[in-house]
This record gives structure tokens, C-alpha cells and sequence, in this order.
């Protein structure tokens, strides 16, 4: 039995006013992103960082991975226009903290890492709620033209963060870029979108089922960590994702905790694991290879939970059920194998694009510019023809041949990293390789809203409205988890082998997931059905 909606509830919204909050809020969520892979990136190598540590920056993405941990909270809370809205005033302040001291990210200093990681855990909830939000307005008729307008506009949002590169070059001296400038216009940028999300028409009220004192009782918080105590595995599981994710701070920590080297003769017992720590912190298997590690042994032994027969009395919970009822569908897994998969080789190329602009010689000026001059458009223009198309053809013929498109960006870059040289300081790049450059870019600009659309389309078909918030968020992050690790893998892959192999490499990487589109097929079907 259910219980109808209160006869006072609020209207739904009209579809031309429903899509103009879908594009303002999606624009809210491109922007941290776009600042996280573009401003932070280009900041820290004009600072002199190499591309192995940019490489590590992109693990602090881990926490996009994890969000599942925190989206029950959001989804039983509620308010998403409130969790928006502080999500985006946080972010605001940790932009105003680096503003007053924008030198801070080159300086080798900890302090910045830390600032940096609340910055990606509050974009991270920032998409926990625009996610629900939306998922739970829409209706599956609309989810082509939503996901058009939701792609263009979060790449514009993204954009919109080149476009602070062009204002710390346009407003400095002699070379050198205001980045203090940058900083306080995305500060105050993430402010106001804090302050519309509020303004946002109120979520429909959801229809839930009556419960008995007992159903209540069994659903409960702390009836669902008694059962999760019952099944150690869990418990485990949980520990290893948490210590992957925490793991690339160890370095930092362990450094600050440690004497200078004028106080070691003087510790008559130093800290052999700081040692330690601080000996191999700057290794590529302690940085990388040991948190990816823990990362996915944690997520293997939650699948291994979830899918255990004991694991059913956990499925109303109000944090695990959403993983159990996700994983016990049939076919589950090779379809979260498909979503690893499905963005790998765009992700791998994405962290080492803008580095590759600043070593072929480009300015923070020029790069903002043209991202924002020729990939605004562009942008917006992929996303609308991909949700025009998904609409037309249906999802499952969307991904594949949408996918196909994608992949071009990547043997766009390939080509273009194999013909332009790397730049000469103080010297300007020649219009033949500017053109390259940019012919790249706007391939990428296009192709990637296209294979976006179908695959948010997807991923929307498959999850249940009622747990919408967290089962998203469930499999948003197995994305984020790829797109974390291949970033990561992208600073040592430039490093070893160079851009434009790397880059050749990552188009190759696009199809590996084009084994699993029978298991999708079926999954899709399944779900029109249900």
C-alpha cells in the first residue's frame, strides 16, 4: 500500500522550465570540474610541477569515487537545493583561500593538497544532489533532450573554467599570470550559482510505501549497521576503499610530522615508519599503484558482499540496500564492467590535454580563449545532437555509434601531439601548429558531448527512481573511479613513452568496452520492461 502525495504538493514544473534548471545546474556542476582539470593543471605546471605530480593531483578525484559513502545522507535528508548550495559556497571558499595565496600549489607545501581535496569532496556532493534532483524530475520521454541540454551546459560550465586562464593572462604583467585574479572570479562564479540553486522549483513530493513499526524498525540506520557488523566482509571492504582514498595524503602528512634535518641528530628514536613513508613517498607505486590497489581489492570484496546470500536482509537499508538491490539484478556486473570501461580512453587522454598545450608552447591565455572561443559552441552543439539522436535511434544504438565518435578526439590529439614540437620559452607558437591545436580541440569539443549523451542516458535508464539518488551516485562513481585511475596513469604514461604515443594509445583503449554491449542490450531491456 503507498501513500498519495499530499493534495498541497507542489506542481511539477513545465518541461521549458524544468530544462532551463536542468542547464543552469548542470553548468553549476561542469565548473568545479572544469577548474580541477583545467585551471589547477595548467596553474601547477607553469609553477613547475612535472606531470607525474599533475598525474597524482587527479587521484584526489578518488573522492567523486567514494560519494556513495555520503549519498544515502543526502537522498534521507532531502533538501538537494540546500546541499547544492553549500556544496557551491564551500567551493567558493577554498578558490578565495588559494586567491590570497595563489603561489601556494607550486610551493611544495601541504597545506594546498588539503585544501584541494574538501574542494573535490564538496563538488563531489554537489553532484550527489543536482543528480537526484534531476534524475527524480525527469521523465524517461525526457531524457534525451535533458541529457543534450545537461551535457552542453556542463561543458560549458567547464569551459567557463578556460575561461579563467584567459583572465589570468589577460590581467597579468610581463608573463606572468594573475592566477590570484583567476581564483577570485571562479570564487565568486561558485557563489552565485550557490545562491540560484536556491531559488530552483521545489522537488515533487516522493511516494512511499506505509511501513508497520517492525518493517521500520528493520530498515533502520542502526538495524543496518547490526547486520553490517554480522558480515565482517563488509566491514573490510569499506576499510580498503577509505584507505585507498586517504592513502595519497600519507606522503604530505608524514612529511609535515617529521623533523628537519638540523633536528634528526638530535631524535634519539625517530619515527621509523615516517621515515619510511617520507623515504618512498615520491615513488610511483607508493603514489599510485599501492591507493588504485587498495581500491579495487575493497571494491571487489563490497561486490563479493553484495552478491552474498546473506547480503538480502540488508536490501532496505538505508545505505547498503541501494548496493545490494543494484548488484542483484542479473547481468549486473558485466554492465558495471561496460561503465569502467565505456569513457577509459577519453578519461586517459583528458588530465594530459592541458599539459600538452603548455609544453607545445601555448600561453594560459590562448588556451582559455580558445577553448572558450571555438569549444563553447561546439560543446553545446554535441550534446544537443546526441540527445537529439538517442531519442531518435534509442539508447543502446546511441552508445555504440556514438561512441565510435568519441574516440576520434583521441586520434585527433594523436595526431596533433605527433606533428607540433614542443614550444620554445618566450617564443610564439607558428600558425600551422596553432591550427592543429585547435583543430584538435574542436574535434574534441564536439565528439565528446556526443558519447556523453548516450552514456548518461544509460546510466539514468538503469536506475531506480525511488533510490535514484544513491543508485546514481553508486554508479556514477565506478566512472569517476576509471577516470581517477587513468589520470593518474596518464602523468606516467606521458612521461615514459611521450604525447603523442599516449595519445594513440588512449584510442585504443575506447573499444575494450564494445565486448560487454550484449550484456547492455539485455540489461536495457529488462528495464523497459520493469
Amino acid at each position: 500500500m503507498t501513500q498519495p502525495p499530499s493534495a498541497v504538493a507542489a506542481r511539477p514544473p513545465t518541461t521549458s522550465r524544468l530544462m532551463f534548471w536542468v542547464a543552469l545546474l548542470y553548468f553549476s556542476e561542469g565548473l568545479p570540474l572544469g577548474l580541477f582539470f583545467d585551471l589547477f593543471p595548467v596553474h601547477m605546471r607553469q609553477a613547475g610541477v612535472g606531470p607525474a605530480e599533475i598525474g597524482l593531483l587527479s587521484l584526489l578525484g578518488l573522492a567523486w569515487t567514494v560519494k556513495f559513502l555520503w549519498a544515502p545522507l543526502v537522498d534521507a535528508l532531502r533538501g538537494h537545493r540546500f546541499w547544492i548550495a553549500g556544496a557551491n559556497l564551500g567551493m567558493a571558499a577554498v578558490l578565495a583561500a588559494l586567491a590570497m595565496q595563489p603561489g601556494a600549489l607550486g610551493s611544495g607545501e601541504s597545506w594546498p593538497w588539503v585544501l584541494l581535496a574538501a574542494f573535490t569532496v564538496l563538488s563531489a556532493t554537489n553532484d550527489i544532489a543536482t543528480d537526484g534532483y534531476t534524475i527524480e524530475q525527469l521523465a524517461r520521454g525526457q531524457y534525451g533532450i535533458a541529457n543534450g541540454l545537461r551535457i552542453g551546459f556542463y561543458r560549458v560550465g567547464m569551459l567557463t573554467a578556460g575561461g579563467m586562464l584567459v583572465v589570468a593572462g589577460w590581467t597579468g604583467t610581463a608573463g606572468a599570470p594573475n592566477w590570484q585574479a583567476a581564483y577570485a572570479m571562479a570564487a565568486a562564479l561558485l557563489l552565485i550559482n550557490g545562491s540560484l540553486a536556491l531559488l530552483a522549483p521545489a522537488p515533487l513530493p516522493r511516494v512511499v510505501a506505509v511501513r508497520t513499526q517492525a518493517e521500520q524498525a528493520t530498515s533502520s540506520w542502526s538495524a543496518e549497521w547490526g547486520r553490517l557488523r554480522a558480515q565482517p566482509l563488509w566491514l573490510l571492504a569499506l576499510g580498503l576503499v577509505i584507505a585507498g582514498l586517504l592513502w595519497p595524503v600519507l606522503g604530505p602528512l608524514a612529511k609535515a610530522l617529521q623533523p628537519d634535518a638540523a633536528a634528526v641528530a638530535t631524535v634519539a628514536d625517530p619515527n621509523p615508519l615516517l621515515a619510511w613513508i617520507t623515504a618512498y613517498s615520491g615513488t610511483w607505486w607508493f603514489k599510485g599503484a599501492i591507493p588504485v590497489g587498495l581500491m579495487l581489492l575493497g571494491s571487489g570484496l563490497m561486490v563479493a558482499a553484495a552478491r552474498d546470500p546473506r547480503a538480502t536482509a540488508m536490501a532496505d537499508g538505508p545505505v547498503f540496500g541501494g548496493w545490494v538491490s543494484l548488484l542483484a539484478r542479473q547481468g549486473m556486473l558485466p554492465v558495471l564492467a561496460f561503465i569502467l570501461l565505456f569513457k577509459l580512453g577519453d578519461a586517459a587522454m583528458g588530465f594530459m590535454v592541458k599539459p600538452f598545450w603548455v609544453d607545445a608552447g601555448f600561453t594560459p591565455a590562448q588556451i582559455g580563449l580558445v577553448s572558450v572561443n571555438v569549444g563553447l559552441g561546439l560543446s553545446i552543439a554535441g550534446g544537443l545532437v546526441g540527445g537529439w539522436y538517442v531519442d531518435r535511434a534509442g539508447i543502446f544504438k546511441g552508445l555504440w555509434v556514438l561512441g565510435l565518435a568519441q574516440a576520434l578526439s583521441n586520434l585527433g590529439y594523436a595526431l596533433a601531439a605527433w606533428w607540433v614540437p614542443h614550444g620554445v620559452p618566450g617564443m610564439p607558437v607558428d600558425m600551422q601548429y596553432q591550427a592543429a591545436v585547435y583543430a584538435a580541440s574542436a574535434l574534441e569539443s564536439f565528439t565528446g558531448g556526443l558519447g556523453t549523451g548516450a552514456f548518461l542516458a544509460f546510466l539514468m535508464a538503469i536506475t531506480d527512481k525511488q533510490r535514484a539518488t544513491t543508485e546514481y551516485a553508486i554508479l556514477s562513481s565506478i566512472f569517476a573511479f576509471s577516470r581517477a585511475v587513468a589520470g593518474w596513469a596518464g602523468g606516467l604514461g606521458v612521461e615514459q613513452m611521450g604525447y603523442a604515443l599516449f595519445f594513440l594509445i588512449t584510442f585504443g583503449l575506447s573499444f575494450p568496452a564494445y565486448l560487454l554491449l550484449p550484456q547492455v542490450r539485455r540489461m536495457l531491456s529488462r528495464d523497459e520492461v520493469r
